[in-house]
């Protein structure tokens, strides 16, 4: 399995847990969902399992269906290592069940064939980026309901998705189907629960949209997690497609979340959903208010065109609002305070309202700019930022007092 967040590496080896932490049903269960198929065995004692496809004739397992006989420990080892000796990609998407116990998110797109490599890699690439926007929208949505987020929350969610993990394309998959693996602990199950709501209830807002025009359901649908970040997700998944869809299928180990079925419809997107999803995310951007806040923050830009008179700052956002950093403009006399905190290496408090244009990476209104104590470690690594960029720092205040 490989970690396609936050960059791609070359993908390990699926590791190998232990029999003792193995429970024989979950291993059956796994095997079950990703196409291998049970030719027979000792009724109540043990199954005979063997891989899908071309392969089925090749290597067979002896899965124990319980703990209850003396020879179960060594038959699940025995197993084990034959899974991690199989050549059928679903043994890694197996252990990989077994050693972290997650909910499978799968996506498809009804792309067509292509006879050369190059095409199905940039199709791959395509799905991998698709894949990985719905579920940054996803873990935005779980951290709180928006039409749109912009760089609020970024930072929290894409961390979240850190311990995420691939499952292999397959030889013939042509760039259209990919497997992700969410565990279920930390802040895993969440982001699943509120993807596969979001999800239905889009397809409703889309369903009524084609049949009526109407754009009521999807205002209604921000409330189970739909957003613009989700529609322009599900836009990149199904353009240049004849279809694409989204399939969930909880833990084995952990089962269903209250509420859910045990099996998920799977839910499909058509060429024809695009317009309405376009209109929707625009209609998001355009719906959600500026938020007020009161930000402390470092400066780490100033810039001014004179001597005098106003100026721009960026800030790095230390508290007060879900976003990295903040651009504000600032009359003579604030633009003059935040120079000189950032000169003594203190951060600066600012009240105003974080707007929506630009992805809320802007603050208007800027007033009460005041800088702040902070600890001296903290106040050592912003004088030595300023050192590090003191020639820049002279420029953008422009000389003047």
């Amino acid at each position: 399995m490989d970690r396609p967040w936050p960059q791609d590496d070359a993908a390990p080896t699926a590791s190998v847990p232990h029999p003792d932490e193995v429970d024989p049903a979950v291993l059956g269960a796994l095997l079950a969902r990703h196409g291998w198929r049970r030719r027979g065995g000792a009724p109540g004692r043990y199954a005979r399992w063997t891989p899908p496809g071309r392969l089925a004739g090749g290597t067979s397992l002896l899965v124990p269906e319980s703990r209850d006989f003396p020879d179960s420990a060594d038959l699940l080892g025995e197993a084990l290592i034959a899974l991690s000796r199989s050549a059928a990609p679903s043994a890694r998407e197996v252990l990989t069940g077994l050693t972290v116990p997650s909910d499978e998110i799968r996506w498809r797109r009804e792309v067509p064939e292509s006879r050369g490599g190059t095409s199905a890699w940039t199709a791959q690439e395509r799905l991998r980026a698709a894949a990985r926007d719905t579920l940054v929208a996803a873990a935005l949505a779980a951290r709180g309901r928006a039409g749109y987020y912009g760089a609020r929350h970024r930072r929290a969610a894409e961390a979240s998705l850190e311990r995420v993990l691939t499952g292999p394309p397959g030889p013939e998959s042509g760039g259209r189907e990919l497997t992700v693996f969410m565990p279920v602990e930390e802040d895993g199950r969440a982001t699943a629960v509120t993807l596969l709501r979001a999800l239905y209830a889009l397809r409703d807002a889309a369903d009524y949209h084609r049949t009526t025009g109407g754009m009521e359901a999807y205002d209604a649908a921000v409330a189970a997690g739909v957003c613009r970040e989700l529609t322009e997700a599900v836009i990149a998944l199904v353009q240049g497609t004849e279809g694409a869809r989204v399939a969930l299928e909880w833990s084995p180990g952990a089962g269903p979340p209250p509420g859910f079925a045990a099996r998920p419809d799977p839910v499909e997107f058509s060429p024809g959903d695009l317009p309405g999803l376009r209109e929707a995310g625009a209609r998001y951007v355009r719906d959600e208010p500026s938020v007020p806040v009161s930000v402390t923050g470092a400066v780490v830009r100033l810039r001014r065109t004179g001597p005098g008179g106003p100026g721009t700052v960026r800030l790095r956002v230390l508290s007060g609002a879900d976003v990295a950093q903040v651009r504000i403009t600032l009359d003579e006399e604030d633009y003059r305070i935040a120079g000189h905190a950032h000169l003594v290496g203190l951060p600066i408090r600012v009240r105003g309202r974080l707007e929506s244009r630009g992805g809320f990476r802007r603050l208007s209104g800027a007033t009460g700019v005041t800088p702040v104590e902070v600890d001296e470690a903290e106040r050592d690594r912003l004088v030595k930022s300023l050192q590090e960029n003191l020639d820049f720092f002279e420029e953008a205040c422009g000389g003047g007092p």
